[in-house]
């Protein structure tokens, strides 16, 4: 049995499960997990799985690291006063600067011994994004130096994170972790190009459970709406302006439109305003936050899927994006962009379309073509349905991430 520690940033997330489909994948294949978060998650809609392997139980929590060092140190009192009984030997240790030099001078290592206090060693410390490489190197040096370190990287880690803090970010944690899970090629590749040992990588894609999405034909009566899809927060790099504005070049010709948009997030009134704008208020509709069932809902009762993500002005980019999987596991044919790693998932002209990123003329012509061609609706969802099947099933990629964790685990 391996003992993992998943280092996140909150948890749970609804927006995350591509993190709960490992956990869970890890428990049921007999091993330990417990999950260390920066921050609680949304207790409101909380996944099914979170109750039902009991995770919150397991879920502990990273304390804050004040910036000032007085608030620092005096909170660090407090908390050695609450928490010395739970692992004496380990937090004085946390506090030895002639063995840990600036990590232990600095409390950082300190806050760290704090979060693994009473909690024993592991043989894995996972840090599911990279942004999370610097907590997970302080915790594994204080709580498992004997533990292996896995950093995954799926997004805003190696584009936006990158273009805040320059390219030499993560030059201590390529020399530090044991292992690099990119959930994609396209970032392996600027993984490479910044320097990361090619012997440390290994391409790990997000899974989907494909049985959670029951393929479905699609057909068109004459006499239903053509139902439109996108569900993904509402930021700049989904590219949800632009799809908006595709529907607004076809809506005319096609009056029985009808387009719904699931998410929440800081473009909400930007987006309203748009959608007034164009006149579509009978049209598209912005549905907010829904949890896992009513996404399954909407996805099966509309006919396309529009995932127009772009690269943000911060340049924060989207791996191989989970709702898109999820879209072609149930048989919607798709519209995406060239951008990050979607290429991976989306063979254009196979298992569905691909246009240029900001391209909302061409996203109405796929659309315009599609709704011409309902005929070729079912050719494109197997065709996704196969690929998705293939290459992002979650239990083949658990059992795979079970197979890495145990190669690395064997190395010296």
């Amino acid at each position: 049995m391996l003992r993992v520690a998943f280092i996140v940033n909150h948890f749970p997330l609804l927006s995350e499960t591509f993190i709960l489909n490992q956990i869970t994948g890890l428990i049921e294949r007999g091993h330990q997990v417990d999950i260390y978060t920066c921050t609680p998650g949304d207790l409101h809609k909380v996944h099914p799985d979170v109750e039902k392997y009991c995770l919150l139980e397991r879920t502990y929590y990273l304390p804050e690291i004040p910036q000032n060092i007085l608030w620092r140190s005096l909170k660090a009192i407090g908390l050695l006063s609450l928490n010395f009984t739970k692992a004496p030997g380990k937090l004085l240790r946390s506090l030895n600067g002639f063995q840990y030099g600036k990590s232990a001078t600095s409390l950082r290592l300190f806050y760290a011994a704090i979060a693994g206090a009473g909690k024993g060693t592991y043989d894995i410390v996972h840090c599911q994004f990279g942004t999370l490489s610097f907590w997970g190197m302080l915790f594994r040096t204080i709580n498992a130096p004997q533990a292996k370190l896995v950093v995954s990287f799926r997004g805003y880690d190696i584009s936006q994170f990158l273009q805040e803090h320059g390219d030499r970010i993560y030059d201590r944690t390529f020399a530090e972790a044991d292992l690099f899970l990119p959930n994609c090629d396209f970032f392996k590749r600027r993984l490479l190009k910044l320097g990361c040992d090619e012997s440390k990588l290994c391409i790990h894609y997000s899974g989907i459970d494909c049985e959670r999405f029951q393929y479905t034909p699609r057909y068109l009566d004459s006499s239903e709406k053509i139902c439109i899809a996108t569900i993904g927060r509402l930021v700049e790099k989904k590219g949800i302006e632009y799809s908006i504005r595709a529907v607004a070049k076809i809506a005319k010709s096609y009056p029985n439109l009808e387009y719904k948009i699931v998410g929440s997030g800081s473009l909400h009134v930007e987006l309203e305003q748009l959608i007034q704008k164009l006149e579509l208020t009978n049209i598209v509709h912005l549905l907010g936050k829904k949890d896992r069932q009513e996404i399954i809902e909407i996805l099966q009762t509309s006919h396309i899927f529009i995932a127009p993500s772009i690269t943000a002005r911060d340049g924060n980019q989207d791996a191989p994006v989970n709702v898109l999987k999820e879209a072609m596991a149930i048989g919607l044919p798709v519209i995406s962009t060239y951008h990050g790693g979607i290429p991976e998932l989306v063979e254009d002209g196979i298992s569905g379309f691909l246009v240029p990123e900001r391209d909302a003329e061409a996203i109405a012509s796929k659309l315009q073509y599609l709704i011409a061609h309902p005929d070729i609706w079912n050719i494109i969802g197997a065709a996704g349905r196969e690929r998705v099947e293939r290459y992002f099933n979650m239990q083949k990629l658990n059992d795979e991430l079970l197979e890495i964790y145990q190669k690395v685990s064997r190395e010296e």
